[in-house]
């Protein structure tokens, strides 16, 4: 027998042994769904919220026919990390029905449209001619509601006219997917359609481009250029319920401010001990002015995630797979993606932020001045290992079905709890060292107390701009950048807590179980990472051998 099948056969095997009675559930779950959204691809049609919905309720249904008591340990865990996703997407997806109900009729005119491209799923033969004038009629309706939109009550706020824009621009996109389809292999219909497509779709590019406008009594810009969606109170409450996350928006915001607190007071420390007393910021400006020239950089950033990795193996933290330590590698971040991230990005490729050519001088400076060596030390090894690299690398082999119930307090959490590790046993070599590390814990407290402000509809952008610079000492480049990332990039809307608020979890969990003396650091750690990713209450189950009830909620009082 082959090399290759006796290892294919040995890891089959391994997986098999971890499985859960609920695994291939899972997994035919994340196939099933995969293959949905590829067919129903308009997410902003009433096909897509109908079928999706019926689908996850059809699931819901199945797991709750399970018998529930005579599942392992570790089926019990999948059971309930599966029904709250389930429950979480079907809340989430009436939310987004009811948003898209409120703006329905501005696709009055798609039926057409949509029974077109339904029909191409299936390479149904359509009538070129027939099909030409029923466009040409659709044209026409798109371009009467167009004109008579300046008649029509504007939306109440931006975010709804922007739906309403949204909803055009999908069925204009995937009218364009089918269109693309017969075009050129149809020669009838290469004949008959082009001059309606380019009508239509001009109608509807110009509606979509009225309707984004079409709004009233809300600002969309408070002049940061930074554009978000505030969810509201109702909406942070749900998303933190379903994060198994048993505290209020404003205890949470209590709880950065205490934290923040305490990084204040060890940066006086650090300031004294360099020599500028309780002015922390002017210790912390020289520090930032310690950086390397840009040439240099990368093979610094190489040695500091081998001296992280060095570190944690010799203390005996935690397990380190040979492959993990040879597989990662280096990426450099263009002009642009800085403007999102100005500072490392992670996993099996450490993406590093420095200065490039083409930026100003003010910019490059803020570039090199951000990722300085005492700052980078602190979270090199967030990246690589022990965080996000060793998490990712662990995750593709252990308990693979639960990467579904990824979580942001789990992935970012234990990242950054490694950073209150090693403060905690000394890694820091001097203040200067010190002060690197309470920069990056006073950020974390910070995007607490702005993001969920923001949220509450108690901040707007630029104020978290002006907290960032004013109260933590960013480069003001780099805090747009932050807050940009925060509001404009592809996170939700708790995933800047989830930083501090995972990594308070983890250091609750670990108090209870090395602390008393359960079980050693490098068991807790190598435990933690062979679960795979889930809202840390669940994983505590696991972790202190507790049973979880069918209908768990989140209840876990971490932080006292």
């Amino acid at each position: 027998m082959k090399k290759s099948l006796l290892l294919f056969l040995f890891f089959l095997s391994f997986q098999l042994l971890f499985a859960t009675e609920l695994a291939q559930t899972i997994q035919s779950y994340q196939a099933d769904y995969g293959a949905l959204r590829r067919l129903y691809s308009n997410s902003l049609s009433n096909e897509y919220f109908s079928r999706i919905q019926k689908f996850n309720q059809d699931y819901l249904t199945e797991l709750g026919k399970v018998n529930y008591n005579s599942l392992s340990e570790d089926g019990k865990i999948d059971y309930v990390l599966f029904r709250n996703y389930l429950e979480k997407e079907l809340a989430e997806l009436a939310i987004d029905k009811g948003s898209f109900d409120e703006v329905f009729k501005v696709l009055a005119f798609s039926k057409p449209l949509e029974e077109f491209y339904q029909g191409r799923r299936r390479a149904q033969k359509p009538d070129p001619q027939m099909l030409a004038a029923t466009w040409n009629e659709v044209s026409k309706l798109v371009d009467a509601q167009f004109k008579n939109l300046a008649s029509t009550p504007k939306y109440n706020s931006w975010q709804k006219a922007d739906l309403a824009a949204a909803a055009v621009d999908a069925m204009n996109r995937t009218t364009s997917e089918a269109y693309s389809y017969y075009y050129d292999f149809d020669p009838m219909f290469t004949w008959w359609m082009p001059e309606p497509w380019k009508n239509l779709e001009a109608s509807m590019k110009a509606y979509s481009q009225a309707l984004r406008e079409h709004y009233t009594n809300s600002v969309k810009d408070d002049g940061s250029g930074i554009i978000g969606r505030p969810i509201g109170r109702n909406a942070l409450e749900k998303q933190l319920a379903f994060e198994m996350i048993a505290y209020s928006p404003e205890e949470l915001i209590k709880e950065a401010e205490k934290q923040f607190a305490w990084c204040e007071m060890e940066m006086l420390k650090a300031s004294n001990e360099l020599g500028f007393g309780n002015d922390w910021k002017a210790a912390l400006e020289m520090v930032k002015n310690e950086y390397l020239p840009a040439g240099e950089w990368p093979a610094e950033v190489i040695r500091l995630a081998e001296e992280a990795t060095d570190y944690v193996e010799s203390k005996d933290l935690v397990t380190v797979p040979p492959l993990a330590k040879e597989t990662w590698r280096t990426v450099m971040l263009s002009a642009d993606r800085q403007r999102i991230s100005p500072f490392f990005l992670g996993g099996e490729s450490i993406q590093i932020a420095y200065p490039t050519s083409g930026m100003s001088q003010e910019d490059k400076m803020m570039s090199l001045r951000g990722n300085n060596p005492h700052f980078s030390r602190a979270v090199v090894h967030h990246e690589l290992i022990p965080g996000h690299h060793l998490q990712q690398f662990m995750n593709q082999r252990n308990m693979t079905h639960r990467r579904m119930f990824g979580t942001p307090f789990w992935t970012e959490g234990w990242a950054l709890y490694w950073e209150f590790i090693l403060w905690d046993k000394g890694f820091p070599r001097d203040a200067k060292d010190r002060v690197g590390m309470l920069f990056w814990r006073m950020h974390r407290s910070a995007r607490i107390i702005f993001s969920l402000n923001y949220h509450l509809e108690n901040m707007t952008p630029q104020e978290c701009v002006d907290l960032l610079v004013d109260k933590v000492g960013h480069e003001r480049a780099n805090a747009e950048a932050e807050v940009r990332r925060s509001f404009e990039g592809n996170y939700g809307p708790l995933y800047q807590i989830a930083y501090m608020i995972g990594a308070l979890e983890f250091n609750a969990l670990r108090e209870e179980v090395v602390n008393s003396g359960m079980m050693t650091e490098k068991e807790y750690h190598d435990l933690v990472l062979s679960q795979n990713a889930m809202p840390v209450e669940i994983l505590r189950a696991k972790v202190t051998g507790q049973t979880l009830k069918k209908d768990h909620e989140a209840s876990w009082k971490f932080l006292d």
